[in-house]
C-alpha cells in the first residue's frame, strides 16, 4: 500500500488550508491509500496529527509521496522536500504579500515575505507534481519556472457537504429575520481581506439605497490582528454605520449556515485570494456574489456572479442594490453559482481532479 504523507506547517478550525489538508487525506483514504496528516503544530481535536519530526519513520518506499501544503514561509518543509526519499508533490495556496500585514503584525510580514522567497526555491528542489488551488496559483508557479504542464489545478477541499446538510441555528435565524437586507461576507478579519473597502461600499448602499441594511462580517478575529481589528471599529463609526455592521467572530457551523440563509447577497472586497473558498460556499448555498476582481476571484467565482475590475465603491454599492432590488436577478445568479458549484466544486469534482493528478504519477 502506498504511503501519503500530507504536511503543513499549522492546522487549526475554520482555516481552509487545514480544510484541504484533512479533506485531502480522508480522499486519498478511501481510495486505500495509507495517508497521514503531519504538522509542526495543531489545535485539531478531530484528526489524528503526526510530528513533521517522525515523517521519515513513516516515508520508507522510493514509491511513497510527501504533499507539501504550502501558503506561508516554514525552513521545515523546503527541508522536507530536500532530504525526502521518495515521490514530492506541493499543494500550492498562495502566499499572502507581506505588505498587507505591515503595522499590524511584524511576525506574518516576515513569514510571508519569507514565504515569496522559499517559493523559489521549492521550484528549485523539482518536485515530482505541482498541485494549484486555482488557475492564479498555477500562473505563480509556471512564472517561477515550473512548466505548464507539470502543475495541475485542484480545487482545495472544505466543508460544504456538512454545510449543506446541517441545521441552521434558529436563535440566529430568529434574531435577524427582523425586515432588514443583510449583506454578508464571511473570512478571517485579517488586512488583506478587504474589510475596510468592503465597509466603504456598504456604507454608500446604507446611506444612499437602503438605510434598513445590515452588514454581516464572519470571521474568526485574532490576537495578532488586534490593530486592524480596531481599525474597522473606529472607521464603521467614521461613516456611521457601527449599528449596521456586525462582527460575528467564529462561528459554528450551524450558526453560519443561518447566516447564508438570511443573506441577500454575498460581498467580497478582499485584496488577496489563492482561491477564496466562501464565495463557493455562498454559490453552493444560491447566495448571489458581488466581488472586485482580485488575485483568485475571478477565476472562482466565473459568470456566477458580479465580479467588478474597478475596486470603486459606488459601483460596488451600485451592483449591491441591484441584487437586492431585482428578484429575478438575483434568483439567476444564484442558480449559476448552484450550477458552478455543482461543475466544479463539489466533493466529488475535487477528488476526480486529484486522483487524475495523483494517477498522472
Amino acid at each position: 500500500m502506498t504511503r501519503v504523507a500530507i504536511v503543513t506547517s499549522h492546522l487549526q478550525g475554520g482555516d481552509a488550508v487545514s480544510n484541504d489538508v484533512v479533506g485531502m487525506a480522508g480522499a486519498l483514504a478511501r481510495r486505500g491509500f495509507d495517508a497521514r496528516v503531519y504538522s509542526e503544530s495543531s489545535e485539531l481535536t478531530d484528526t489524528e496529527v503526526f510530528k513533521v519530526s517522525s515523517i521519515h519513520e513513516f516515508l520508507k518506499d522510493p514509491a511513497d509521496l510527501v504533499v507539501y501544503h504550502y501558503s506561508i514561509g516554514w525552513e521545515p518543509g523546503l527541508e522536507l522536500l530536500r532530504t525526502a526519499k521518495c515521490r514530492t508533490a506541493i499543494k500550492y495556496h498562495n502566499v499572502t504579500p507581506p505588505e498587507s500585514f505591515a503595522g499590524v503584525s511584524p511576525w506574518h510580514e516576515e513569514r510571508c515575505r519569507t514565504g515569496l522567497e522559499e517559493l523559489k526555491e521549492v521550484v528549485r528542489v523539482g518536485c515530482d507534481l505541482y498541485l494549484a488551488d486555482s488557475g492564479y496559483n498555477r500562473d505563480d508557479l509556471v512564472a517561477e519556472g515550473v512548466p505548464y504542464d507539470h502543475c495541475l489545478v485542484v480545487p482545495p477541499f472544505h466543508h460544504i457537504d456538512e454545510l449543506q446538510f446541517v441545521e441552521a441555528d434558529t436563535e440566529t435565524l430568529d434574531k435577524y429575520r427582523d425586515g432588514r437586507t443583510n449583506i454578508l461576507m464571511v473570512g478571517r478579519v485579517s488586512p488583506h481581506k478587504g474589510h475596510e473597502a468592503l465597509m466603504k461600499a456598504f456604507a454608500v448602499y446604507h446611506h444612499d439605497q437602503d438605510p434598513e441594511s445590515r452588514l454581516i462580517i464572519v470571521g474568526k478575529e485574532e490576537a495578532a490582528f488586534e490593530i486592524y481589528s480596531r481599525r474597522l471599529r473606529e472607521l464603521a463609526n467614521f461613516f456611521a454605520i457601527n449599528d449596521a455592521v456586525l462582527f460575528t467572530g467564529g462561528v459554528s457551523l450551524s450558526e453560519l449556515k443561518a447566516y447564508y440563509l438570511l443573506a441577500r447577497v454575498f460581498a467580497i472586497a478582499s485584496e488577496h485570494e489563492g482561491f477564496c473558498v466562501p464565495v463557493v460556499e455562498a454559490m453552493s448555498l444560491t447566495v448571489p456574489i458581488v466581488a472586485y476582481a482580485s488575485t483568485a476571484i475571478p477565476d472562482t467565482v466565473g459568470d456566477a456572479g458580479i465580479v467588478l475590475d474597478q475596486r470603486d465603491p459606488q459601483l460596488m454599492a451600485e451592483a449591491i442594490d441591484r441584487l437586492v432590488k431585482d428578484e429575478a436577478l438575483n434568483f439567476e445568479f444564484g442558480l449559476l453559482g448552484r450550477q458552478r458549484y455543482e461543475e466544479h466544486f463539489t466533493t466529488q469534482k475535487i477528488e476526480a481532479e486529484l486522483f487524475r493528478a495523483v494517477e498522472g504519477l
